[in-house]
């Protein structure tokens, strides 16, 4: 089949959603106060779906503010608005502000919640109630609209939240979430604004307080006498590991671990939850990245004398695969700041993994001050081993005689289509390879969602597009998503071409939530039951859904569905160039179902 694609010229990047200006006034309303402090905590964006409970707000965002600083970005559902605000973050490391309408909106958002706070995202979430005074409700829908703890709703996944009862209160509320959404472990606040609050004249203007004086601290140093006792185990290792998980998409940072494995010789292992945190082509990464461990990654633990964990995901997890039930002889040093993050209700925190050495900070403030203290301990550093030489996807060449697309060939034509161009890889599919693609820079791949759910990609793709065009990023932003993944999210794209938010969405379309396909296998095969049913409540056909037809309804450019390996480049060619002219793009790829044997076998060893 060939692929399809409309032709339509690209829009230009342009001034939209400019309000009216009105006539001066010296008059204040609550929603004005807040929206100012908004302004002052220098937001750019307050991404939302509209509600009447936040009426008052929204007024004071376009008519108090311009609609400027923070500009609106509408989106068509609460759970995309959240997640655009988490992708921003993931790039930029900074908050978004995002809007949900009352109780509902906040029921609809929650799941977008929650995968920022697994991700230790910082993100400002506003929502609203119908007045808390029950003599100022209107009748039936303030009151299905008022709870009278909505907060409790999201409680267990967030840092943090407030329901000021007064415009004052608001103001502060807003500097606090602001301060501790940003402190690390970072993650989501809630403020939930009373309807009559927003509404209500104020007797005379409130100022607003000024943000420098509310600034989150630094990230404090590691004590000196844990940091000596790090690195002398790092010094003295033999066979060390390092463990690269959750770090910044700071180039700086990303050189200083360089350094530090290299003084050390530490054997790397890296991670596809979490971003790029270490060159995957130099001689000292030893394996990943990967979303569960591959088996030469839990052979290098096992054989380790000292584990270095840079705020890994799951640090017992890997050490269970490793060594099962027998002690864990591995001398360990952690850098992270998690447990501070961590409480009763939400198992994110994962097992407890034994720990000799805490440095409690983040990796980007410990590894300089330790690689310096490693250099005085061990001036020469060992010589580096052989390149790893792992290659990547097939040859070009195989396309010309392959007979359908895999998720490997798919991976050889997106790197042919992109040649000499970089990428931000926004989002990968449960099913791509260990080896497939390869990470030189920090934000060539920014991690995933954090929560493990699905319909996430779309939106966070968009945040994470949106904070590459703002700091004139020539890179191309490509979210890689399975076919159930788009299409629980997809409305963000609604979003991305009214915006002109401009991000290739390559959909590894196998017809199928093909996951839980294997899941279904595992257990038919332990009961003796026929494998062949597996797709029965899973698969997505009769009717193919027009995925290139739902992306061009919402004003992006849609290409497929692309089914002949011989055209896949020449897809993926015209989805970038629609890109590089500003459009965001979805290319609909059907892929043959199936998993990378590495991930499969690691699937199976941890009983998924």
């Amino acid at each position: 089949m060939h692929a399809r694609t409309d032709k339509a010229a690209a829009p230009q990047r342009k001034d939209i959603d400019r309000p009216v200006p009105g006539e001066p006034s010296n008059k204040q309303w609550g929603s004005d106060a807040v929206a100012a402090v908004l302004r002052e905590l220098d937001l750019p964006y307050i991404a939302l779906n509209p509600g009447a409970s936040y009426r008052g707000l929204h007024d004071s965002l376009v008519n108090y503010l311009g609609n400027r600083r923070p500009e609106m970005l509408l989106c068509l559902h609460e759970e995309t608005a959240i997640a655009i605000a988490h992708g921003y973050a993931k790039v930029t490391g900074k908050p978004l502000a995002a809007a949900v309408h009352s109780n509902v909106g906040l029921m609809h958002g929650s799941m977008a919640v929650f995968n920022a706070y697994c991700d230790r995202m910082p993100l400002i979430l506003l929502g609203a109630t119908g007045p808390v005074d029950a003599t100022l409700r209107r009748p039936w829908i303030d009151w299905i609209h008022t709870s009278r703890d909505q907060g409790s709703l999201i409680r267990d996944f967030t840092k943090w939240d407030d329901q000021p009862a007064s415009a004052a209160a608001a103001q502060e509320a807003l500097l606090r979430g602001h301060l501790l959404a940003c402190t690390a472990p970072r993650g989501p606040v809630y403020i939930n604004l009373d309807a009559a609050v927003q509404e209500q004249l104020l007797p005379e203007p409130l100022a607003t307080p000024s943000a420098a004086r509310f600034r989150p601290p630094a990230t404090p140093e590691p004590p000196a006498e844990p940091l000596r006792e790090a690195a002398r185990l790092l010094a003295a290792a033999k066979r060390p590991v390092l463990l690269a998980g959750r770090v910044s998409r700071d180039p700086a940072a990303w050189q200083k671990r360089i350094e530090l494995a290299e003084a050390i010789g530490a054997r790397v292992i890296s991670d596809l939850k979490t971003g790029a945190a270490f060159p995957t082509g130099h001689p000292l990464h030893a394996a990943g990245p990967a979303t569960l461990l591959p088996p030469e990654a839990t052979q290098l633990l096992l054989d380790a004398d000292v584990i270095l964990n840079l705020d890994w995901v799951d640090v017992a997890g890997a050490l269970k695969l490793s060594y099962g039930n027998k002690p864990v002889t591995a001398k360990i040093v952690s850098i992270s700041l998690d447990l501070h993050g961590h409480n009763g209700a939400i198992m994110d925190y994962q097992g407890l993994p034994p720990v000799d050495v805490h440095l409690l900070t983040e990796p980007d403030v410990a590894v300089p001050p330790l690689l310096a203290a490693v250099k005085a301990l061990r001036p020469s550093a060992p010589q580096l081993p052989a390149s790893n030489g792992r290659g990547g996807p097939p040859p070009l060449s195989t396309l010309a005689s392959a007979a359908s697309i895999n998720v490997p060939l798919l991976a050889t034509g997106l790197r042919a289509a992109l040649g000499t161009r970089e990428a931000t890889i926004l989002r990968f599919t449960l099913s791509w390879g260990t080896h497939l693609w390869e990470f030189r820079h920090p934000l060539d791949y920014i991690g995933y969602d954090g929560g493990a759910g699905i319909g996430s990609g779309p939106g966070i793709s968009t945040g994470a597009a949106l904070a590459l065009r703002d700091m004139s990023s020539e890179r191309i932003p490509i979210a890689i998503c399975g076919d159930g993944d788009f299409m629980m999210g997809c409305t963000a794209l609604w979003t991305a071409a009214h915006y002109h938010i401009p991000f290739l969405t390559v959909v590894a379309n196998n017809r199928s939530f093909f996951n839980d396909e294997l899941h279904q296998e595992r257990v038919a095969r332990e009961r003796g039951r026929p494998v062949a049913n597996r797709w029965i409540g899973q698969a997505i056909r009769e009717p193919d859904i027009d995925i290139a037809s739902i992306a061009r309804a919402q004003g992006c450019v849609g290409i497929g569905p692309v089914t002949d390996p011989g055209k896949l480049v020449e897809a993926l060619q015209q989805g970038i160039a629609a890109v590089r002219e500003g459009r965001p793009c979805v290319v609909d790829v059907r892929v043959d179902p199936g998993y990378d044997p590495a991930m499969t076998s690691a699937m199976q060893r941890v009983g998924r």
